[in-house]
């Protein structure tokens, strides 16, 4: 499913580079649930968004599901993207004067899908993760577990290969990440996709089958399963 090979991403400050990942190889296969770990700093934020195609390496390659998205001109990326990468990430990123359906529906009207098509797609999304009755609801209308329930709807609308999940609990208590977690490990098992999940918590790193373990932009334990 991905394919990660000599990985390199180095950041410019000023006169200062700044080197964030330092040969990072890995290997998840297909329907796996991959938690990343590491301490502040140890590149594993920018290893998701690369896997992402959210940025781009230095040098290296990046498989996914045979594609070699880092040779990807910035057209093809953004259309793989739309279709195949749901994304959770720390901070919700819905549009605050859109209500949760129109959120949930913004990559399949980016795709241009049919309005029946869409309109099915959100419902069946919102009520897969509990939100059917707050469709109509604008994000300072939700809680916080509402709106990243929002988020992974959104993902999932597109029916994605791979989710990729920065720190979806991060601004969570306890039991409503959990619950979160939760959603993400029944889509992996349900609908058989891919799952990354960056996390600084041990907790939430124990939903997934295996942790990659990152230090100072190098993979440390986990590189394969």
């Amino acid at each position: 499913m991905i394919s990660v090979r000599d990985l390199h991403k180095v950041f410019r400050q000023g006169e200062t580079e700044v080197r964030a990942l330092a040969g990072v190889s890995l290997d998840i296969a297909a329907g796996e649930f991959v938690s990343i770990m590491g301490p502040s700093g140890s590149g594993k934020s920018t290893l998701l968004h690369l896997m992402g195609g959210l940025d781009v390496p230095t040098a290296g390659e990046i498989v996914i599901e045979g594609t070699p998205i880092s040779r990807m001109s910035d057209d093809e990326i953004t259309i793989f993207r739309r279709r195949k990468i749901g994304f959770v990430f720390q901070f919700f990123n819905l549009l605050p004067t859109y209500s949760a359906e129109e959120n949930v529906a913004l990559p399949l009207l980016l795709d241009r899908r049919r309005p029946r098509d869409v309109r099915d797609r959100v419902q069946a999304a919102l009520d897969l993760v509990g939100l059917g009755h707050r469709r109509r609801h604008r994000p300072d209308e939700l809680s916080g577990g509402e709106m990243q329930r929002v988020a992974i709807a959104r993902a999932l609308v597109i029916d994605p290969a791979l989710i990729l999940a920065d720190e979806p609990t991060g601004n969570l208590d306890t039991r409503t990440g959990e619950h979160i977690l939760a959603l993400i490990g029944d889509a992996n098992r349900a609908r058989g996709c891919t799952v990354v999940l960056v996390t600084h918590d041990t907790r939430a790193a124990g939903f997934a089958a295996r942790t990659i373990t990152l230090e100072d932009g190098r993979v440390v334990d986990g590189a394969s399963a």
